[in-house]
């Protein structure tokens, strides 16, 4: 059978239902099976990167149960794979990114478009492969599968040249199959001890990281904690882990989305079970305020992050959810239903006190407003996705999100460009579920293009840019770090990009909005539309977002 045959043969038979990417020449022999698979659609991107962005939606849409793919040609093309795999790979986003290459005769000698993406890729994704023997197709495709799920998830990159992909070889499928992945179980006497810190705690605290999410384990750490009444901290990359207006539920802590209740929680709390997290710099801020004689358990399934950032005094290598199904079945047998301290007890009515307003009626529009009218508007299954600026932070710090595996950031990477085609593949994931991109006028210009595919394919997202004519997170760290402004302000003319008229010309539903009352009749028109919408809401230039070094220090701002 032929490898370009063997590889879509794969492809199905490890779920693969959607292939977003470009054809090109070096990728063409496996293009021509693609194209007679009853299983796999492709999807035509107009830049390869929003092809592995819209890949990374798809998977984080599914909670990662099924895996989108990307695919291109070599060369430029693959290299325009980095930024996509670097942000798939700082999430624990598992992926699977496939490359054509030139023939083998030609590597390492400069040849036309030979670039050498696999060790390129390294340092951004989970592993990478160029396969140079035809016969070792089958097992690296099933080891790069088995790679991407196990342990902590991450993209996978395998580079085909194209002799390899036009070889023969013996191909029997009935004699092939995926590569199982077992769960890591954790230390039963680590998980008594981690307990036994918990109950001695005077106010201890949970922190749920989006690998509790990664696990499917929601269900587990919200179990665990009201059994104990432990107060929770979702990490940006677990919104949605827990319901918004959980009676347990903190918010979120930390220098940009964290909230003005969760910082000064978190600052009273003295034993912390941080399950699934990475103790990212924008959760923690300065280190000194966060550790504070705090006392950590943190529960990892991979073991270099235990220890990394904060000291650890007690470590546990495991999956997250064999961990909290272990933790709560240990303090169902060691403790009774824990009864909440008052300081528990108060979190509701202090969470909604100390929440930053966002219900302003100005014009220019507040960009507030437009998060409050999205928190009104749409339903708790609702994919968002975003990708960085003062858009980003104001999402995190003012969305409301109910439901796992609905808000779809990019957290670690915070990459311009990610939000649009992220939204497509979400919304091609589940397409009864609505999908919106929250984007700002500086990062929508990074992959409008894929409006293009999103219209070709009629994938109905609404795309909601917070247009106030700047780069704004930039143009806040020039003006209050370093006291000057240069090269920020994108507007020109009468007011600068026309997003309607870009987007009318892609095929796509468009309006402008000018006056606050006017934002939740546009929603309802988008969600009508029936094909890619986007709403350009104007807003106040110069609104600064809350946000400081260290999560004892956050400057406020309205």
């Amino acid at each position: 059978m032929r490898v370009a045959e063997v590889i879509v043969r794969i492809l199905e038979d490890e779920g693969i239902e959607a292939a977003f990417g470009i054809p090109g020449a070096a990728i063409n022999p496996v293009y021509e099976f693609l194209g007679t698979s009853k299983k796999i659609k492709h999807y035509t991107a107009r830049h390869e990167e929003g092809a592995l962005h819209a890949a990374d939606g798809y998977s984080r849409a599914t909670g990662c149960t099924k895996l989108g793919l990307a695919i291109c040609t070599s060369g430029p093309g693959a290299t325009n794979f980095v930024t996509g795999l670097y942000t798939a790979q700082i999430d624990s986003i598992p992926l699977i990114a496939i490359t054509g290459q030139n023939v083998r005769a030609q590597l390492n000698k400069e040849a036309f478009q030979a670039v050498n993406i696999v060790d390129i890729v390294k340092p951004v994704c989970k592993a990478a492969w160029c396969v140079t023997e035809p016969e070792q197709i089958p097992s690296i495709m099933r080891k790069a599968f088995w790679t991407a799920r196990e342990g902590r998830p991450g993209p996978v990159l395998i580079d085909l040249p194209l002799d390899v992909q036009m070889a023969d070889i013996p191909y029997d499928p009935a004699k092939d199959a995926a590569i199982p992945v077992v769960k890591q179980p954790p230390e039963p006497a680590l998980i008594e001890q981690a307990l036994d810190m918990v109950l001695a705690a005077e106010n201890p605290i949970m922190i749920m990281g989006g690998g509790v999410l990664l696990a499917h384990a929601t269900e587990e750490c919200v179990a665990l904690a009201e059994y104990l009444a432990l107060p929770v901290v979702t990490t940006y990359m677990a919104t949605g882990g827990i319901p918004a207006q959980h009676p347990l539920h903190v918010g979120h802590i930390g220098i940009q989305v964290g909230g003005p209740f969760g910082n000064q929680f978190f600052m009273g709390s003295d034993v912390v079970l941080a399950i699934g997290n990475r103790f990212n710099d924008r959760h923690t801020g300065a280190l000194p305020a966060y550790v504070n004689g705090r006392r950590f358990i943190h529960i990892n399934v991979e073991p270099e992050h235990i220890g990394r950032i904060v000291p650890t005094e007690l470590g546990i290598v495991a999956d997250a959810k064999l961990a909290l199904e272990a933790l709560y079945l240990a303090a169902r047998r060691r403790v009774p239903q824990q009864t909440p301290s008052q300081r528990v007890l108060r979190i509701p009515d202090e969470r909604e006190s100390m929440a930053r307003r966002t219900d302003y009626d100005e014009t220019p529009i507040k960009p507030q407003r437009v998060y409050h009218e999205l928190n009104a508007f749409f339903g708790p299954n609702t994919f968002f996705t975003t990708g960085c600026g003062l858009t980003q932070i104001w999402s995190g710090q003012f969305q409301q999100i109910d439901e796992p595996a609905t808000y779809l950031p990019s957290g670690g990477a915070g990459t311009l460009g990610y939000d649009l085609p992220a939204a497509i593949g979400a919304k091609l994931a589940r397409p009864d579920q609505t999908a919106v991109a929250v984007v700002g006028d500086g990062g929508v210009g990074f992959t409008i293009q894929e409006l293009a595919m999103a219209c070709h394919y009629n994938v109905p997202v609404i795309v909601v840019i917070v247009n106030n004519g700047y780069l704004s997170l930039i143009r806040q760290n020039q003006r209050y770090a370093y006291e000057y402004e240069y090269g920020v302000d994108l507007t020109y003319g009468e007011r600068g990009v026309d997003f309607c008229k870009v987007a009318e010309g892609f095929g796509a539903y468009a309006e402008r909005v000018m006056s606050p009352e006017d934002i939740r009749p546009a929603l309802e028109r988008a969600a009508a539309a029936e094909r890619p919408a986007v709403l350009d809401i104007i807003v106040e230039r110069e609104t600064d977002a809350s946000m400081g070094a260290s999560i004892d220090a956050v400057r406020e701002f309205v």
